[in-house]
């Protein structure tokens, strides 16, 4: 995630806060969790694995995931977007999907990426997945509102 984002969970309550700053409408039941890496951590790990190639330090069809080792859940990306919009008593309205909570047919309750190998070369994100959403909230907010 991060600058110039146009679509996703972010830039959704951002234009819904928009049209209604008194309420948010939240897919699923706000409890689904997630890992978000930001876009300077993304190009951080594609160098730092490009350089451990060229020194032969893994192999040429080697995988490794590429993320972060936490989570932050819906709610609480609504209430970093609803802060960091200077926002007050806003009403949070949640439309699951399906039984579990999902926000729609097909949405992953839980994502985390084992990064683990990666981490273990010794690659870590500077960025938490919290701060991840706050940055990106930032950087879309200026770029949306001029804010």
């Amino acid at each position: 995630i991060g600058p110039r984002l146009n679509h996703g969970v972010i830039y959704d309550f951002i234009n819904k806060l928009r049209r209604n700053p008194h309420q948010l409408e939240i897919l699923g039941d706000g409890t689904q969790r997630k890992s978000y890496l930001y876009i300077s951590d993304a190009i951080s790990a594609t160098c730092f694995l490009f350089n451990h190639l060229v020194k032969g330090a893994v192999s040429d069809y080697e995988v490794f995931n590429v993320g972060n080792d936490d989570w932050v859940t819906v709610n609480e990306i609504a209430k970093i977007v609803v802060n960091e919009m200077g926002l007050k008593n806003v009403k949070f309205v949640y439309k699951p999907a399906t039984p579990d909570g999902r926000g729609w047919k097909g949405d992953v309750k839980f994502m985390l990426l084992d990064i683990s190998k990666l981490k273990s070369l010794g690659w870590n994100p500077k960025l938490t997945s919290y701060e991840a959403v706050r940055r990106t909230t930032r950087d879309l907010l200026k770029e949306i509102l001029g804010k």
